[in-house]
C-alpha cells in the first residue's frame, strides 16, 4: 500500500523561540505539527522522498537525517557541508549528495553506500529514469559545466559549453528534459535554462533588479517560479514570478515583504507557497499561498517566529492515493483514503467507507474495556461480535468486528481500541484508551498505520 500525504508542507522554523526543527502543515486539517526535536538548524531544508514516506535534511552538527513520517523514526546518514543539495532516487530507495569530491549514493534501507569520484562536483540530482545523475563540476579551464553520468560511474557526458564562470542552484526539470541554474553570483543572479539534449540555453528576463533567487520547476516542467527582488517605497520586497523554460511568458503573481524567499509548487501545479512577514529585513514569519487560477487572493496559512525553508509534498502517481490524518487533541495520526471527505474534525466519510475517532476514560484493563464496547447494551456490533487481541505501536489493543445481525444503519462498523502510552488530557480529563470506529473493510488498514504523536 503506497500512502501519500495530501499536499502537506514541510517547513523549518523555531516556533516559540526553540531550536530550529522541521514542522508539517496539513491543509486538510489546517494543523501544524512539530516532527523533529532539537535536530534542525537555521539552514535545514527538508527534501521529500518521491513516495512521500520520508524526508531528509541536514541538521545539527551538519548531520544528514532521514525521517520516516509513518513511524516517526529517524536515522543519521552522514555528516556533510550544511548547504549541500540532497536528491532522492525516483524509487525513493537512494539518497544522493556530494562529499569530499565524491558523489555518494546511499541506500536508506540497507544503509550501504557507494560513491563516484568527481572532484568539485555540486548539485547532484537523479534523472527521472533512475539510471543516471546530473551534476555540476569545473572543466579543465575552471568553468562550471553540467554533466550526466550513469549511476555506476560510467558514461560521463558533458552537457554544456559554459564560459561564464560558476553555476549555482542547478535544478533538473521533473521530466528530465531541462536544467536551470543561476549565475554569476548573489548580488547579480540571473536564471538560465538548458535543454539537456541539444545544449541550447535561454536566459530568463527575471526581475527589475537582476536579483532572482530560489528557482523551482513546476511539477509538469512547464513553468519556473522564482523570487525576484525589487525596491519599492524605500523597502526591499520580493516579487513571486513565473516564466516558461524558454522565457517570454513572465508573470508576477504576488509580493512578499522579504528581500527574497524560497518557493514551492503544490503537487497539482496550481499554487505556489512562499515566505513573507519580514520586518526590517529580518527573517520570514509567515507562509503564504497564491493560487495561479485566482491570483487576487493570496492566503496566509502559517505564522511562526522564524521560518527559513518550506517544501510542498511532490506529486505522487498512485492508483490508490492515501492522505494523512492528524489529530493533535487525540494525539494520533494514520492514513486514510483521500477520496473521503471531512464531516467533523473526528469523522471522515466516503462512498466506500468511513472512520470516526474518540477516547475512552477507564481504569479497567484492555480486556474489560473491549468487552464493554463490543457488548454495549444497544448492540452496535450485533448480538455476537468478535474480539481479537492485538498490539498496535507496542500498546495493548483489540479489534472488534460485527456479527451478521448488526443493524444495517451501522454501515458495517467495526472498532479498534488501543491503550495510550500515557493518558491523554482532553478538555482537562485523562483518557487511557483511544478508539477508532470504521467500516470493517478498512479498519485493519487504518489501524496498521496508527501512530501516537
Amino acid at each position: 500500500m503506497n500512502f501519500a500525504y495530501r499536499e502537506a508542507i514541510l517547513f523549518t522554523s523555531n516556533v516559540g523561540g526553540d531550536s530550529y526543527d522541521i514542522w508539517l502543515y496539513q491543509p486538510i486539517t489546517g494543523q501544524t505539527i512539530k516532527l523533529t526535536q532539537d535536530l534542525g538548524e537555521e539552514f535545514s531544508i527538508p527534501y521529500w522522498s518521491p513516495d512521500v514516506r520520508n524526508f531528509a535534511f541536514i541538521g545539527k552538527k551538519n548531520i544528514v537525517y532521514v525521517f520516516n513520517l509513518n513511524s516517526r523514526a529517524w536515522a543519521q546518514i552522514d555528516q556533510i557541508d550544511p548547504y549541500t543539495l540532497l536528491s532522492w532516487s525516483p524509487d525513493s530507495l537512494y539518497l544522493s549528495y556530494v562529499k569530499n569530491g565524491r558523489i555518494v549514493i546511499y541506500n536508506i534501507n540497507s544503509h550501504a553506500s557507494g560513491s563516484i569520484v568527481q572532484q568539485g562536483a555540486t548539485d547532484v540530482q537523479w534523472f527521472p529514469s533512475g539510471e543516471a545523475l546530473l551534476f555540476a563540476a569545473p572543466d579543465e579551464a575552471g568553468n562550471t559545466q553540467l554533466y550526466k553520468i550513469n549511476r555506476d560511474g560510467m558514461n560521463k557526458q558533458q552537457l554544456t559549453q559554459n564560459t561564464e564562470g560558476p553555476l549555482h542552484n542547478v535544478r533538473i526539470s521533473p521530466n528530465g528534459e531541462f536544467a536551470l541554474y543561476t549565475s554569476p553570483g548573489a548580488s547579480i543572479s540571473l536564471i538560465t535554462t538548458v535543454n539537456l539534449t541539444t545544449g541550447a540555453s535561454h536566459q530568463l528576463n527575471g526581475g527589475p533588479q537582476a536579483k532572482n533567487y530560489y528557482p523551482e520547476w513546476s511539477p509538469d516542467s512547464s513553468l519556473i517560479a522564482y523570487s525576484a527582488t525589487d525596491f519599492v517605497d524605500n523597502q526591499y520586497v520580493s516579487l513571486i514570478q513565473t516564466d516558461s523554460p524558454v522565457g517570454g511568458q513572465q508573470k508576477t503573481w504576488a509580493v512578499s515583504t522579504c528581500f527574497s524567499t524560497p518557493l514551492s509548487w503544490s503537487p497539482d501545479g496550481n499554487r505556489i507557497a512562499y515566505l513573507s512577514g519580514c520586518n526590517n529585513q529580518e527573517q520570514a514569519t509567515e507562509i503564504w499561498i497564491i493560487d495561479v487560477r485566482n491570483p487576487n487572493n493570496p492566503i496566509k496559512i502559517v505564522e511562526a517566529r522564524w521560518i527559513t525553508a518550506l517544501r510542498w509534498s511532490p506529486r505522487v502517481h498512485d492508483v490508490h492515493p492515501y492522505g494523512l490524518y492528524l489529530n493533535q487533541v487525540y494525539k494520533v495520526s494514520f492514513y486514510y483514503p483521500r477520496s473521503w471527505h471531512k464531516v467533523t474534525e473526528e469523522r471522515f466519510e466516503g462512498a466506500d467507507g468511513f472512520f470516526q475517532i474518540s477516547a475512552i476514560s477507564s481504569e479497567e484493563g484492555i480486556h474489560e474495556v473491549c468487552r464493554a464496547e463490543a457488548f454495549h447494551m444497544l448492540k452496535p456490533y450485533g448480538a455476537n461480535p468478535r474480539i481479537f487481541p492485538a498490539f498496535i505501536q507496542a500498546q495493548e489493543a483489540c479489534f472488534i468486528f460485527p456479527s451478521e445481525d448488526q443493524p444495517v444503519e451501522m454501515r458495517n462498523q467495526a472498532a479498534l481500541i488501543v491503550k495510550y502510552p500515557a493518558p491523554v488530557l482532553i478538555q482537562g480529563n485523562p483518557y487511557s484508551y483511544f478508539i477508532l470506529w470504521a467500516d470493517q473493510n478498512h479498519l485493519i488498514s487504518l489501524g496498521k498505520t496508527l501512530t501516537f504523536i
